[in-house]
């Protein structure tokens, strides 16, 4: 049966590799001039009987019949011995995110896949959107693309492995418009043996376990899974956090039992938890004594009109700061008082949402936006249990409220030895 694939000429790219990734690049592809959203619907029913006759034509025609596809392999290339040279070299074979990167010499990989057990070929991981073979030995050259040594590479691969698994829903991680990629959570005892930032600018340079475990998973999931900036990957603005994004748990500072305890782990037990997130919103709050006072300010920073939690659910995150944290456990509140608190507190007026806004969301979610008069709030998460709460940084009063992409759930998977 014939099937065509409609969309708007900006996203042609994207279609075009998907249909290709699918294994069928035949797949019959009509567009109409970008945007389609937020115009009058005179102006987009114009656009689409513009394009009525190409889409009857798709539609009784057979498709032509797919090529044979072309099996995947690593090949060794030569390339400048000069490391200025070779960062224009990098970027012109698609493997740079434009920072600087070092060469994946024949000698670096293998120093690095010798601390690894498991064969070269072997496949970690299956990453869309181009559902390209993350073999060990791509991972690695990925890893010393970015500058990691083989202790790293345990907390990359089960990171890797998180972002396979469906429910994480890679595929539309990695093409969405919206500013999100994967944030990576450590936990467990391997973050001191590999001096993962936790404490004082977890998030910030200095760190460079941090920085080449979220790069070297950020680079594989651009050469493995497509994802490069303005092809697959279609974020209208991105964000630093493309680059690197990873922080451990500040466990010594938490009065709460840590994230990967949460999801069912032993606390002895090494974790990577995998989140689709944005950039965090700093929470100010030097006043409050409570947690009721610092509940209005995380809240109140949280419940903006703007965030995909709030008509796509998921599982916004908060990183709190210890003192924070101290300041809202000394209230007698637990880990658990504090997500029901903020579910319920964290809301969105219907009135603060646009006419048109309120209508397409009223589409999307119709239990909780159809008909709702202007003084409902509007929650940013089905339930308080989908509110994910970590503890991280140093001294200083501040937290931050982390918007996650929605249409996803995060993963934890324990770290293999």
């Amino acid at each position: 049966m014939p099937v065509v694939v409609l969309g708007t000429d900006a996203f042609r790219s994207l279609a075009d590799e998907a249909a290709a990734a699918l294994g069928v690049p035949h797949l019959a592809r009509v567009t109409v001039p970008h945007p389609i959203g937020g115009l009058d619907p005179a102006v987009v029913r114009a656009k689409a009987e513009s394009v009525a006759d190409a889409v009857i034509r798709a539609l009784t025609s057979d498709p032509a019949p797919p090529p044979s596809p072309r099996p995947a392999s690593a090949a060794t290339l030569a390339a400048p011995d000069d490391l200025d040279e070779f960062q224009a070299f990098a970027m012109a074979e698609g493997w740079g995110d434009g920072l600087p990167v070092l060469p994946p010499t024949p000698e670096r990989v293998v120093r690095l896949l010798a601390g690894t057990p498991g064969l070269p070929g072997e496949v970690v991981a299956t990453l869309a959107p181009r559902f390209g073979r993350a073999t060990l030995e791509v991972i690695v050259v990925n890893a010393a693309l970015a500058g990691a040594g083989p202790e790293h590479l345990p907390v990359i691969l089960a990171a890797l492995r998180a972002l396979a698994e469906p429910r994480f829903n890679l595929e539309a991680v990695q093409t969405t418009t919206h500013p999100c990629t994967p944030l990576v959570v450590v936990n467990g005892p391997i973050r001191a043996r590999l001096g993962i930032g936790a404490g004082a600018g977890a998030l910030g340079p200095g760190y460079r376990a941090n920085a080449v475990i979220g790069r070297s998973v950020r680079l594989t999931l651009q050469n493995v899974g497509g994802a490069r900036a303005g092809h697959l990957d279609r974020a209208t603005l991105g964000y630093p956090g493309k680059f690197t994004y990873c922080l451990g748990e500040n466990e010594e500072a938490s009065p709460w039992p840590p994230l990967h305890v949460d999801r069912g782990f032993a606390a002895g037990v090494s974790c990577v938890t995998v989140c689709a997130s944005e950039a965090p919103h700093n929470v100010n709050d030097h006043g409050s004594t409570t947690a009721e006072g610092l509940l209005a300010a995380l809240a109140g920073t949280a419940a903006t009109p703007g965030n995909n939690n709030v008509y796509l659910g998921g599982e916004p995150l908060l990183l709190l700061g210890p003192e924070h944290a101290q300041t809202i456990a000394a209230s007698g509140w637990s880990k658990d008082d504090l997500r029901r608190a903020f579910w319920e507190r964290a809301r969105v007026p219907a009135a603060a949402f646009g006419a048109e806004n309120l209508a397409r969301f009223a589409t999307i979610d119709p239990a909780r936006f159809r008909d709702r008069p202007p003084d409902e709030r509007i929650a940013l998460a089905a339930s308080p249990d989908d509110v994910m709460v970590v503890v991280a940084g140093g001294p200083g009063k501040h937290s931050a409220f982390v918007p996650t992409f929605g249409s996803t759930r995060s993963v934890t998977v324990p770290v293999e030895s």
